[in-house]
Parts: structure tokens; C-alpha cells; sequence
């Protein structure tokens, strides 16, 4: 367990540090999670357009406007988050997710803790361990194998966690950080920091956030870096059960304290979800009716969009739905109708 002004023994990589426990004990959190819906968005021409984009998915119901992490053509999450929260009452911000190898765990803790004061504890922290090879080889930035990068956010994790725990200087000793009297100022708005997701699709990863995640997104497989056949094929409802069942048993006894997200970049408002699947199916390698039933489509009109929403609860545990911004109108009656049940 990480505390502040204590020290801690190296250990190999292949066996991360154990993380400490969400200071805010479990049984403070809901159980029983009601429904509800975050838009994932990166850029628009300005900042009017940005704040009005934000202030729409607050209008519509939308809890949370999410941002993804990457250097392709987006707007910088931190800025663009804080841009948005201030442009909104009640719309939570956050990341799906932080790449954990583009910041140090110390910079991004303070950064985190100031935002999260600021909005009031409108927060998310998303993290994930980085996938997107193009990345790491157009920043310089060494593409390790996944282990390693799995065990260097879960030490980037602990960091974050005690530096949001207390506001005495903070030593730490790992494989892959050092920190030697950091001090976590400012604190976050509520003890313990901000909400936390660790998204992933394989079983490592989602092991590690069944045990330490307040949420557990789930996604596709992404170790190879690239999205491709072997990617997508782990998008389909037999490899979602799976997933589903890694996170139960490394989650234990706080399994039904955990909220379940899944993102659906592939979400389409149309009477006739059958033409579309036919066309999506080869992509992942499934028939069109299978493709209906893949965990990261929602394709159909707003009542059969209703009812895949709930089913979907019911098969997997799904409570928090994340859906592209090109879908955030189209989508704004399901929203409607299910937010909050």
C-alpha cells in the first residue's frame, strides 16, 4: 500500500506494485447503478462551436462529454475538457481514456486535481495502458509490449491515488517511476479524487480494473496496435461474455459495486438496422444478424434501440453508454427515455 512519506522496494515488472484500494469505501458508491449516457467527442472549427457542443449534450441529458487521447487531428483533452465544464452546470468531462505513457503520472495528478476542484467534482479520469502504435512512432516514444505498459499505469495509478490522498509529500519506489517527495496540491474537490475508468478488451487489463476501477469500459482487444480482422473479431457478443466474466471473478465481492461502460462507436437512428448490419457484418466477420447483436453497435430505430439498451443491461451489466458525437441527436430520445432507470 502506497503512503505518503513512505518508501517502497522495486518489483519486476511482470509483477506490478498492488495498487491501493479507492480511499472512498465502496459502500458509499451506488450498487445498483441507473442508466446513464456520455457523448465521446474530439474537435470542432472553434471554441463557440466546442462550447455550444457541450452545452447541447448537457441540454439533451447526456451525463458526460468524453474525450479520446491521441495525436491524430483532435483538440487536446485537457484543454478541451476544461473549455467544456466551463461552459456547462452539470455536464460531467473526462477521458476514454488517458494514454498513460504520454504523462508523467505526478503532472497529470496535479493537472486532474486542479480541474476537479474547479468544476466541483465533475471529473472523470479515464486511463488506459496505450494502443495505437502510429502514436508511440510519430512522438518517438518507445513502443513497449503490453505487459510493461499495463504495469507502468498501474504504478502511474498508485501515484495519482496517493497524491490525491493526502497533501504531504508522497515517495515512491517502482519499476518504472520514482518519486521522491512529490506533494499533491491542490486536492482533488472530494476525498480520494475523481471517479476512475480503466478501459481495455484484454483479460490483464480488465483484471486490473475490476479490481481498482470505479468503472470498467469495455472494448475491443487492442495489443496488436493496429485495428484489424483480429481486432474486430474480438468485438463480438460470445468475446463480450468472456470479457465480462474476466472482470467478474478478478472483481470478487465488489463485482456488482462497479459500473459497466460500454462504447459504441458504431450507432446509427434508421428503420432499417437489417441493410445496415448487412454492410457492417463482413467488418467484423460476423452474418448480419450477428452483427446486430455486437456489443459496439446500436443500429435500429428509437424502440428497438430502447430495447437492445436493456436487454444488453441484462446480458452483460452495461449501465453507461458512450456514443459519438455524430450520434448525440439522432440518439437523444433513447437518452431520453432510459437516463436515470
Amino acid at each position: 500500500m502506497i503512503t505518503p512519506c513512505s518508501t517502497y522496494p522495486r518489483r519486476p515488472v511482470t509483477e506490478p506494485a498492488a495498487l491501493v484500494t479507492n480511499p472512498l469505501a465502496w459502500d458509499e458508491r451506488r450498487v445498483s447503478h441507473p442508466m446513464r449516457f456520455a457523448v465521446i467527442t474530439s474537435r470542432v472549427q472553434d471554441g463557440a462551436a466546442w462550447r455550444g457542443r457541450a452545452r447541447r449534450a448537457e441540454a439533451l441529458g447526456y451525463s458526460s462529454l468524453l474525450m479520446p487521447d491521441h495525436f491524430q487531428d483532435q483538440w487536446a483533452p485537457l484543454v478541451g475538457l476544461t473549455v467544456a465544464a466551463e461552459a456547462t452546470t452539470t455536464l460531467r468531462v473526462g477521458t476514454l481514456v488517458f494514454d498513460n505513457d504520454y504523462r508523467h503520472p505526478v503532472v497529470l495528478a496535479k493537472e486532474l486535481a486542479t480541474l476537479d476542484r474547479a468544476t466541483e467534482g465533475r471529473v472523470e479520469v479515464g486511463l488506459g495502458a496505450g494502443w495505437k502504435r502510429s502514436d508511440y512512432d510519430e512522438a518517438g516514444i518507445v513502443y513497449d509490449r503490453p505487459g510493461v505498459r499495463i504495469a507502468r499505469m498501474a504504478e502511474a495509478l498508485q501515484i495519482l491515488r496517493a497524491l490525491w490522498a493526502s497533501d504531504q509529500p508522497v515517495t515512491f519506489e517502482g519499476e518504472h517511476y520514482q518519486v521522491r517527495g512529490a506533494v499533491g496540491t491542490p486536492q482533488p474537490f472530494r476525498s480520494g479524487g475523481p471517479t476512475i475508468t480503466i478501459g481495455g478488451g484484454g483479460r490483464r487489463i480488465l483484471s486490473l480494473a475490476a479490481r481498482e476501477a470505479d468503472v470498467v469500459s469495455l472494448n475491443l482487444t487492442l495489443s496488436a496496435g493496429t485495428l484489424g480482422p483480429d481486432v474486430t473479431a474480438s468485438a463480438t457478443a460470445a468475446a463480450f461474455d468472456e470479457k465480462i466474466g474476466w472482470v467478474r471473478e478478478a472483481a470478487g465481492p465488489r463485482f456488482e459495486a462497479i459500473e459497466l461502460q460500454c462504447h459504441c462507436p458504431f450507432v446509427m437512428v434508421t428503420p432499417d438496422a437489417t441493410a445496415v448490419a448487412e454492410r457492417m457484418g463482413p467488418a467484423f466477420g460476423v452474418s448480419p444478424a450477428d452483427a446486430l447483436d455486437v456489443p459496439l453497435t446500436l443500429l435500429g430505430t428509437v424502440d428497438q434501440l430502447c430495447d437492445m439498451v436493456e436487454s444488453r443491461r441484462e446480458r452483460y451489466g452495461f449501465t453507461y453508454w458512450v456514443v459519438p458525437d455524430d450520434a448525440m441527436e439522432a440518439f437523444a430520445p433513447v437518452v431520453a427515455r432510459l437516463a436515470g432507470r
